[in-house]
């Protein structure tokens, strides 16, 4: 019978081959968690904190709108990508169209005296379908608006309630994601927009489901699609834009909501 000599040298390679094996696993693990770290900060704790966060913002608006305070209004000058600073990952990205501030509303009034500050909270949106109650910021800047969970307001486009569109961008996924169910709006629901001085309904009247994210056409004065014509108004009025990221987890393109104002009432 023919012994198998095993020699010295053989055990040392399987031995080297174990350890680059179990190294390889650890290092896999180590990543894997690592991973899962960052998907859970992703999904969860950036929600948390920024829908905690626009919760604070909302009640300390009301409570200075409650004391007589201005809640503040603007002069933002950031816009969404394309424009002169800041740049939306929830909106379309050329600079906003024509832009306006001071002209009367629907009723007469204008929002307040004076324009918000860039990346202030100064105005309250309401959805009641989404059950959304979030806050409305000046400019689109992901850092100082959006991850904050709020909703930002494009720079050059209208205020609430006056002639014209004004146009809002937010997040679908993540950091608060007010916008994630957007898609669940249908014509004839009711959007508010509540201020310092006064509460603007608009209704849900038409839904752009996927265009460019750089389609500047939805955020005009009289909004229409410049990739998607058969989308959008011929006739100026007072309309409310609605914008975010889709499909899900993506910013390559951009879903659109419009509706149009149908009443105005002061607060309180």
């Amino acid at each position: 019978m023919r012994m198998r000599v095993v020699r010295h040298r053989d055990r040392r390679r399987r031995a080297r081959w174990r350890r680059g094996l179990l190294g390889s696993g650890e290092l896999l693990v180590s990543v894997g968690a690592v991973l899962m770290l960052l998907v859970v900060h992703q999904l969860w704790w950036t929600n948390r904190e920024a829908r905690q966060g626009a919760a604070r913002e909302v009640r300390t608006l009301e409570r200075e709108w409650g004391n007589g305070g201005d809640g503040g209004l603007p002069s933002g000058d950031e816009g969404p990508r394309g424009a002169s600073s800041g740049s939306a990952s929830a909106g379309p990205g050329a600079s906003a169209g024509a832009g306006g501030g001071g002209r009367p509303g629907a009723s007469g009034s204008v929002v307040g005296a004076g324009w918000p500050r860039r990346s202030q909270a100064y105005a309250v949106l309401l959805v009641p379908r989404l059950g959304l109650r979030v806050p409305v910021a000046e400019g689109v800047s992901k850092r100082d608006v959006l991850n904050k969970g709020y909703v930002g307001h494009y720079p050059g486009t209208q205020q609430p309630g006056q002639a014209g569109n004004f146009a809002l961008a937010g997040h679908r996924n993540t950091h608060g994601e007010p916008f994630r169910y957007l898609p669940r709006l249908r014509r004839g629901d009711t959007v508010a927009v509540e201020t310092r001085g006064a509460v603007y309904t608009y209704t849900v009247d038409r839904i752009l489901p996927r265009t460019s994210a750089r389609d500047s056409g939805v955020v005009r004065p009289v909004p229409r699609s410049l990739v998607r014509p058969g989308y959008g108004f011929d006739e100026p009025g007072y309309y409310i834009t609605l914008t975010t990221c889709t499909p899900e987890f993506t910013s390559r393109y951009r879903m659109v909501v419009w509706g149009k104002l149908r009443s105005m009432r002061p607060r309180g």
